[in-house]
C-alpha cells in the first residue's frame, strides 16, 4: 500500500504507540468495572481511544489520496526549543531551585516568564499583546488554583513576602 499522506501516516502511527502504552501502562492498576472504577481505568479507556483514533488516521493516510502527498517538512527545532524553555523556567520559577540556591518567584512571576518564554516560539512577537496575555492568564491562575482551589503554593517571590 501507498502512503497517500505523511502528515496523517506519522501522526496516526504515534497516536497508535502512545495509546497503546498508556493501555499497556494502565493494565498494572486494577481496572475494575464501569459500575465502579479502578485506578486504571481511565487510563485504559483514554489508551484505547487514542489508539483507536491513531489506527482511524493512519488508515485514512493510507486511503483518501492528498494533493501533493503531505510530505513531512524539516524539523522545527526553535519553536521545540522555546516551548521546552518555558516550561523549565515556569517549574524553576515557581518552585526555586534550593540546591543551587536559586529562591522561589512564585506563580506570577513563574506565568510572565512563561508566557513570554513560549511567545517567542512563534513568527511574531510583540511585546504588549504578550504582556496582556500573561497578564489575563495570571488573575485567571491565580482566581482558579489560589482562590478557588485553595492549592499551597507560593504565589509572591520569597524574598519579598518572607
Amino acid at each position: 500500500m501507498k502512503i497517500k499522506s505523511q502528515k496523517d501516516f506519522y501522526s496516526g502511527i504515534m497516536f497508535l504507540v502512545i495509546g497503546g502504552a498508556f493501555a499497556w501502562g494502565a493494565t498494572n492498576y486494577s481496572i475494575g468495572e464501569a459500575a465502579r472504577m479502578g485506578p486504571g481505568y481511565f487510563p485504559l479507556l483514554l489508551g484505547v481511544l487514542l489508539a483507536g483514533i491513531g489506527a482511524f488516521v493512519t488508515f485514512e493516510s493510507l486511503v483518501i489520496e492528498t494533493e501533493d502527498g503531505e510530505k513531512v517538512g524539516s524539523f522545527a527545532w526553535q519553536p521545540l526549543f522555546y516551548i521546552i524553555a518555558s516550561n523549565v523556567v515556569f517549574g524553576a520559577l515557581l518552585g526555586g531551585l534550593p540546591k543551587f540556591r536559586f529562591p522561589s518567584f512564585g506563580l506570577m512571576v513563574a506565568i510572565f516568564a512563561l508566557t513570554f518564554v513560549a511567545a517567542k516560539a512563534g513568527n511574531e512577537f510583540k511585546w504588549k499583546e504578550v504582556l496582556v496575555l500573561s497578564a489575563v492568564l495570571a488573575v485567571i491562575s491565580y482566581l482558579a488554583f489560589i482562590l478557588l482551589l485553595k492549592l499551597q503554593f507560593p504565589v509572591w517571590p520569597s524574598f519579598i513576602v518572607g
